[in-house]
């Protein structure tokens, strides 16, 4: 093995050159910055920041293996450390890991953990730990939804007092990647080698103090966090305000210091307020509607087909997200990925091409119901009606079954046949693709599988070369687009808002809201 460590003060290597080429792998290390880029004006301790997502169930926990939206996450990577994460350019920083290093195949990764570390309850920061919260979600018996992000793991064992070494079935350019998810978190170990979840014990920059699932989040910078240029706050209150007209006028009246999940419409409006800030960013997040495959008539192709050329793209981009994001192509590797194939030709909207699959599929007219909630994204309901006007002149029938906000994720999403959805991206294709598209992943909202694709996923996976790699991420985006399940019309920037008492840097396209490490980046001026 080859290992080459680069002192603190030396720039964090770009994502490219950090995974680009065979010889970067086989020596692959990373120490990155402390505190990401820094932020325009200069950050001080102290205050409460209130913050109220668009997010959050009353069936919400603080079990790893379970969360599902914007809250969950926040709560998350506020509350615990993981063993890399996500830097505000794209790049992988360290965090629980100081450093890591593979095999010149990148089957076998060795990870040198933080030397120490506690968690809030002043318990140190263990390798037993590490292994155990990885294990989580490992095995016949898990039900984590990060599941099939590991399921390469074939075992993990100590070496020496620091360093936890992964051994994997095949190789894995972007393993390290993998720990930035937000399931990924490093929990205590129990006494039977599982983790304590419970508790709510962690080991990132805040202490969480009160957990209302539904309701409220409460937490408190902790005083002995490893890195003193994270945190700022003295107090955070995060509340799950699903309404958007609630969300706003805290906001506006400054019960709030910052939002989510804007409505688009009136965005420009809000904007116009004194004190409030709107933030649009790019990236990898998109909005789209999950076709159960496994479900007549959404079984066949053809009308799978028929659906995605009954959309009208451009018409949603410009009514739904109001030029804050653009057209998607029914797969979900967009210009934010590495791996995006630009050239890939556009679904367009097309009736006469959504008849023509619809007789290929031996029918005469289509009939389906398609639930929605803005929930599920802002706009859902009014994009679902778009929708059903423009499939009318395919002869296809689309009855907008609005459900009510509360409960979507747990009731309607995975249990209906035709419904709408939002993904937040993954910092990888791999992942994206792993999470939501795999055969049997919990979280294949469509229910989708191809034998093809999944060959594909594993050897990409593996393959060092650049270009080869390449051609293989081009051939999977190009089967899910025609053969998949998921009609995905567009790609939706992170569009937030803070007031202007809020200083941060740069913010991060990963996930929403600085990639939902707004608790650990941002300040008071």
């Amino acid at each position: 093995m080859t290992h080459h460590k680069r002192p603190l003060a030396m720039a964090r290597p770009t994502r490219r050159a950090f995974i680009g080429t065979t010889a970067a792998v086989a020596g692959l290390a990373s120490v990155g910055t402390l505190a990401g880029l820094k932020p325009a004006r200069a950050q001080t301790r102290g205050g409460t920041i209130r913050v109220a997502k668009g997010h959050g169930n009353t069936n919400d926990s603080l079990d790893p293996a379970t969360w599902t939206n914007g809250f969950t996450v926040a709560l998350a990577f506020g509350m615990h450390g993981f063993l890399t994460k996500v830097a505000t350019d794209g790049s992988l920083d360290p965090d629980v890991a100081e450093s890591w290093e593979a095999s010149s195949d990148a089957k076998s990764w060795r990870f040198k953990i933080r030397p120490g570390m506690t968690f809030h309850s002043g318990k140190p920061v263990t390798l037993d730990d590490v292994i155990a919260s990885v294990n989580y979600h490992r095995g016949e018996n898990s039900t984590s939804v990060a599941k099939p992000l590991v399921a390469a793991i074939v075992d993990i064992k100590k070496d020496g007092e620091d360093t936890v070494v992964f051994d994997l079935e095949t190789g894995s350019a972007d393993f390290p990647f993998v720990f930035t998810d937000y399931h990924m978190a490093i929990c205590p170990a129990d006494d039977s080698g599982s983790i304590d979840w419970r508790s709510g014990d962690g080991c990132g920059s805040y202490r969480l103090t009160n957990f209302d699932p539904g309701v409220v989040a409460e937490f408190e910078r902790f005083q002995d966090d490893w890195n003193q240029e994270r945190g700022w706050f003295d107090a955070v209150e995060m509340l799950s305000i699903v309404d958007l007209n609630a969300r706003t006028t805290a906001l506006v009246s400054g019960e709030v210091d910052a939002i989510d999940k804007l409505d688009l419409k009136t965005v420009a409006l809000l904007g116009r307020n004194a004190g409030v800030k709107i933030h649009s960013i790019a990236g990898p997040q998109y909005y789209s509607f999950a076709a159960r495959a496994d479900t007549a008539p959404l079984d066949d192709v053809n009308v799978r087909l028929a659906l995605k050329h009954a959309i009208n793209r451009e018409e949603l981009v410009e009514k739904i997200l109001f030029g804050h994001g653009t057209v998607g192509n029914d797969q979900p590797i967009g210009p934010s990925y590495r791996f995006h194939n630009p050239d890939y030709e556009q679904t367009p909207y097309d009736p006469d091409k959504a008849k023509y699959y619809l007789q290929q599929a031996g029918l005469d007219g289509l009939t389906v119901k398609l639930s929605a909630a803005d929930a599920a994204f802002p706009g859902a309901v009014d994009a679902a009606v778009l929708y059903q006007n423009a499939a009318g002149a395919a002869g296809i029938k689309i009855d907008v079954n609005r459900v009510p906000n509360d409960g979507y994720w747990s009731d309607v999403w995975l249990k209906h046949p035709f419904c709408a959805v939002y993904w937040g991206g993954r910092p990888t294709a791999d992942q994206i693709f792993t999470t939501a598209y795999e055969s049997g992943a919990a979280w294949n909202d469509s229910k989708w599988s191809n034998a093809r694709f999944d060959e594909l996923l594993v050897a990409a996976r593996a393959e060092l070369d650049e270009a080869k790699r390449r051609e293989m991420y081009y051939e999977m985006q190009q089967i899910v687009s025609q053969d998949g399940g998921t009609v995905l019309p567009m790609f939706a920037n992170f569009v937030f808002a803070t007031n202007d008492k809020i200083v941060q840097g740069e913010f991060a396209s990963n996930f929403d809201m600085d990639g939902e490490r707004w608790m650990e980046r941002w300040s008071f001026a």
